[in-house]
């Protein structure tokens, strides 16, 4: 009988312990002090929006972590150049996510409009869709802003859903964001339109913004949210076996675009109400049944899902994992991050109360040296004349600061990119030609970079 006790008493510690240190617990951003900015078309100077960024409370129990947010981002929001008259808002919201999440070994779930997920800084993830579909009774879009309901009233589900990447580019913002009634999300890779290596969207250009991280080639990529499934979302690069090795690869979908010039009917072969012949107007790609699932062989491409089970750095042991996937480009990749089903069992996360004791979890670590030397640090331009730009390459999850000297050791000016987001600037019109030293610190750690400042 002791010894029953003492094994049970062993177990019960080993459970805690394991939650303490799950990264459903420590992945999340918490602030408590800086507020957030937004842009309004034709202003290029963000406004603040008074609102705590990122989380505000991370709490846990046995079997759940509850995450307090605002669904704002430390990134700069809008505009959003497509009429949408929509700001991003406060969400007040309590997450509740399982701290041991279930396989569903029956018919899987499909993802559905609205929250299917949370980023580690509190912002919506939202799947493929837009909410508007086809109707084929009239030929016409319907449902979504200035479309008239589909047939069976606002709730009903067409045969061709419309994928929102496509037909809603004009109205993300520079972070590949855009709100649904204040409601804040994403629907892919929340990395900026700037950093693709094919730039598909110039409104960096008018309205400077950056991510939730930025990609890197070199490096596994960060967890950067939890599906409503409870399982885990990374960035779009990871290791390219499942069981950690064989170095950094972009992780593929499985999903391709159907070789059709009719929509009939859908990729397993079912007759369905037909949609709009492609076109230019309605090229393939613009319904998410223009796409096919193609089972693949090679470890790094994902399953039905958009994810795999394999081995990530939070999760030695390995986990069930999403990606948010992207092409050779850098763009956004169907099905994007989540869908069109889960792999688990999903809820909806949201709570109004925590009816259970909790631990409040404390984030009073910092970036160890070895996160903070692998940080891809790009300063640009160099030489500069009048503006210089400073983009840390990761996902920033401790506040850094950013520091101007010249060449003699004087400060000149400093500046932070805080957790959440991913650049800073420093405006150097005023400072005489020459060379310059940025030093870039964290709590413990910092380094130094040269950049020469000329006028032409």
């Amino acid at each position: 009988m002791k010894k029953s006790i003492l094994t049970s008493f062993i177990f019960l510690s080993f459970l805690t312990s394991t939650a303490q240190l799950s990264p459903a617990i420590t992945s999340w951003l918490q602030n408590t002090t800086e507020t957030g900015s937004y842009y309004m078309q034709g202003n290029s100077t963000p406004l603040s929006n008074n609102t705590l960024v990122n989380c505000q409370q991370v709490e846990y129990s046995e079997d759940f972590v509850y995450i307090t947010a605002t669904g704002i981002p430390s990134y700069p929001t809008g505009p959003f150049l497509d009429g949408n008259p929509s700001i991003a808002i406060n969400q007040s919201v309590i997450f509740k996510y399982p701290l041991n999440p279930q396989a569903n070994n029956g018919t899987p779930i499909s993802t559905n409009g609205g929250n299917i997920g949370a980023f580690v800084n509190g912002v919506a993830l939202f799947d493929y869709r837009d909410g508007t579909g086809w109707d084929s009774v009239n030929n016409r879009l319907c449902g979504g802003p200035g479309n008239p309901p589909c047939p069976g009233g606002p709730m009903a589900m067409t045969d061709w859903s419309r994928d929102a990447i496509p037909a809603e580019m004009d109205g993300f913002d520079c972070s590949k964001g855009h709100p649904a009634m204040g409601n804040y999300h994403h629907h892919q890779n929340p990395s900026a339109f700037k950093l693709d290596l094919n730039v598909v969207s110039t409104i960096c250009n008018l309205y400077d913004a950056d991510g939730l991280y930025a990609i890197d080639a070199s490096q596994h990529s960060p967890l950067i949210g939890f599906a409503y499934d409870g399982f885990p979302i990374y960035g779009a690069y990871g290791f390219q076996n499942t069981d950690g090795s064989g170095g950094v690869t972009r992780i593929q979908s499985s999903y391709e675009l159907r070789n059709i010039t009719l929509r009939t009917e859908w990729a397993d072969g079912t007759n369905v109400d037909n949609g709009p012949p492609v076109s230019a107007t309605y090229p393939l790609g613009y319904f998410r049944e223009d796409y096919e699932y193609i089972s693949q062989t090679d470890p790094f491409y994902l399953d039905e899902h958009n994810g795999r089970f394999c081995i990530t750095p939070e999760y030695p042991n390995g986990t069930y994992a999403y990606f948010a996937t992207v092409d050779v480009d850098w763009n956004s990749a169907y099905p994007y991050a989540v869908g069109p089903t889960f792999y688990g069992i999903p809820q909806n996360r949201v709570v109004n109360t925590i009816n259970e004791a909790t631990t409040i979890y404390d984030p009073t670590l910092g970036l160890t040296e070895v996160e903070f030397q692998n940080i891809n640090i790009n300063i640009f331009p160099n030489p500069a004349s009048d503006l210089i730009a400073i983009q840390l390459g990761t996902l920033v999850t401790e506040d850094v600061k950013i520091e101007l000297y010249d060449i003699a050791g004087k400060l000149i000016n400093s500046s932070r990119i805080n957790k959440g987001s991913t650049i800073s600037y420093f405006d150097v019109q005023t400072v005489y030609e020459g060379t310059y030293l940025i030093k870039i610190s964290s709590k413990e750690y910092s380094v130094t970079r040269k950049i020469l400042v000329k006028r032409d």
